[in-house]
């Protein structure tokens, strides 16, 4: 018994892994001519420039470059959504292509 239950854990825990998302391929354009692309699986791009990322859960990114800081979230089906903060407080959504 205790071995099937751990074998239901064991597999509960792989496909828990595979549903996890990661950094989708994404090409965006924001207000302020920023534009926006990221590899799948990272890293995120500033008008050409690699940003610095952090990941703040599987659904959640922000990368910052170039006095701009890029939100990247994850929505439930797997599309990306994109907005901006800049330099004194500008922010916008952002089109994704």
């Amino acid at each position: 018994m205790k071995y099937s239950l751990l074998v239901a854990a064991s597999l509960t825990l792989a496909f828990a892994g595979q549903a996890q998302a990661a950094i989708p391929l994404v090409n965006a354009t924001c207000p302020g001519k920023i534009e926006v692309h990221a590899d799948e699986g990272g890293p995120i791009y500033i008008n050409g420039k690699e940003a610095k990322l952090k990941k703040f859960n599987d659904n959640y990114f922000e990368a910052k470059g170039g006095g701009v800081t890029i939100s990247l979230s994850i929505n439930p089906d797997g599309s990306a959504s994109v907005s901006y903060t800049g330099k004194h407080g500008a922010n916008g959504v952002c089109t994704v292509k």
